[in-house]
């Protein structure tokens, strides 16, 4: 029988489908090449080929995006009377619950499946994304940390799970390793994204901006450009080093330049030029018209179900550009959500719902409100996923609320809890200011 690069053995599959899958797999493992149509050609030459179905479907499925979400459902159903072995059998289980929004279901058939099959990328790979939306960083390195063992350096595919485990001990705190290992991997695996992607992260939490932008302009041939399909989240990151040097401009431009010209019409991917934009504009950056583009894109990519993360980021700009009545109805989504019993229904009326009425409240200026409603969310905000750099657009939310509020003591606590982590931002040291100014 056929066996894929690491070595596993692929139902229904033709030697020329076996190809295109590999490619495929490397595809969507590196965020660069064009995963779904491999896929897809692996689909044609060979369509009893179960893990080309169910690959092209891991591929829709981690974008969080609910059209995609419909289209991985029916690669499942593609898949599932097709002849499967014990991992194949694995995957379609775990693509079941997560066509049904049931992400930690998925999880945890994935980590006690990665026991048995170390080498599994595309399962490495898909527990790694579910559980970055579940807020569980720490699984992530423990999980590929425990399989790296295993591996050879020398096989198909150590470069991603070094880099895997690299992103996992980053957002755990553990800084230094993951600079190490997301070197190395760049160095193994030169057009990935995800060892530039933690590089970022480590230069943007351990405030160097200088370091982050001379990392991003060194090596920029081998992160943007043709082929890499999340380039605008590392142009995003770069936005945000500007930001911490107090460049709006720069910023700014990057909104208009690279963000926009490589984000797509994808959830995830809208997310990145959403929370640059509300963050200028809170500075007070003139944003112009560029709301209403921003909400434009939204439609349809967020719908108070699949997401609390996604909602967030679309209520923003549905917010900004004016239309609040959709904010209502994105409000009456989620808690339809909240109440009928959908594995994400407690997170819904637990943290998202109290998000986005807050963003609402600061929008028309009720910035007490604001602050009530985000203050108590802080607690449980890793449950929405997403990296810390991400979520602290609700924590800089909530700090300008203070300040707007008078609130002295909460906006010099917030703001010198943001400087002990970066005592060299300018955002951070214009919220000192702005909140130490408070009464006198």
């Amino acid at each position: 029988m056929i066996q894929d690069a690491q070595g596993h053995y692929l139902s229904g599959a033709m030697p020329e489908a076996a190809a295109a899958y590999d490619r495929a797999v490397r595809a969507f493992n590196l965020v660069h090449g064009d995963a779904v149509g491999l896929f897809d050609t692996a689909r044609a030459a060979a369509p009893d080929f179960a893990m080309a179905h169910l690959g092209k479907a891991w591929v829709f499925t981690v974008a969080n995006d609910p059209g995609l979400r419909v289209q991985a459902a029916a690669l499942v159903e593609t898949a599932r009377p097709l002849e499967l072995n014990e991992r194949e059998q694995a995957h379609l289980a775990a693509l079941s619950h997560l066509a049904q929004g049931s992400r930690i279901a998925a999880v945890a058939m994935l980590d006690r499946h990665l026991m048995r099959y170390p080498f599994d990328l595309v399962a490495h790979q898909g527990a790694a994304l579910t559980d970055g939306f579940l807020g569980r960083f720490h699984w992530v390195r423990d999980r590929s940390a425990r399989a790296l063992p295993f591996w050879s350096k020398d096989q198909p595919g150590y470069g991603t799970l070094l880099a895997i485990r690299a992103f996992g001990a980053e957002e755990a705190g553990d800084y230094a390793r993951a600079e190490d290992e997301s070197r190395r991997a760049a160095e193994l695996e030169p057009l990935s994204f995800w060892p530039h992607h933690t590089v970022a992260h480590v230069m943007e939490m351990t405030g160097r901006p200088e370091d982050g932008l001379g990392w991003m302009v060194a090596r920029e041939g081998l992160w943007s450009g043709p082929g890499h399909m999340n380039e605008v989240h590392i142009w995003w990151h770069k936005a945000l080093f500007h930001l911490e040097l107090g460049q709006y401009e720069e910023a700014l431009a990057l909104y208009d330049g690279p963000i926009g010209a490589t984000q797509r019409p994808v959830a995830l991917s809208l997310t990145n030029a959403t929370a640059l934009l509300w963050r200028l504009d809170t500075l007070g950056v003139d944003v112009g018209d560029r709301w209403r583009e921003q909400a434009a894109l939204w439609q349809g990519h967020a719908d108070g179900r699949c997401l609390v993360f996604a909602d967030i980021h679309a209520a923003m700009a549905e917010l900004r550009s004016g239309e609040e009545s959709a904010v209502e109805r994105r409000l009456g989504a989620m808690r339809e959500t909240a109440a009928n019993g959908a594995e994400a229904a407690g997170l819904y009326r637990t943290v998202g719902i109290p998000i986005v009425e807050g963003l609402a409240a600061f929008h028309r200026g009720a910035w007490a409100e604001a602050v009530e409603l985000l203050l108590p969310v802080r607690f449980d905000l890793w449950q929405i996923g997403g990296s810390y750099a991400q979520r602290d657009v609700v924590d800089w939310t909530l700090t300008e609320a203070a300040v707007r509020a008078g609130q002295r003591d909460v906006a010099l606590s917030l703001a010198y809890e943001r400087l002990a982590a970066r005592p060299r931002s300018a955002p951070n040291r214009r919220f000192l200011h702005r909140a130490a100014a408070i009464g006198n």
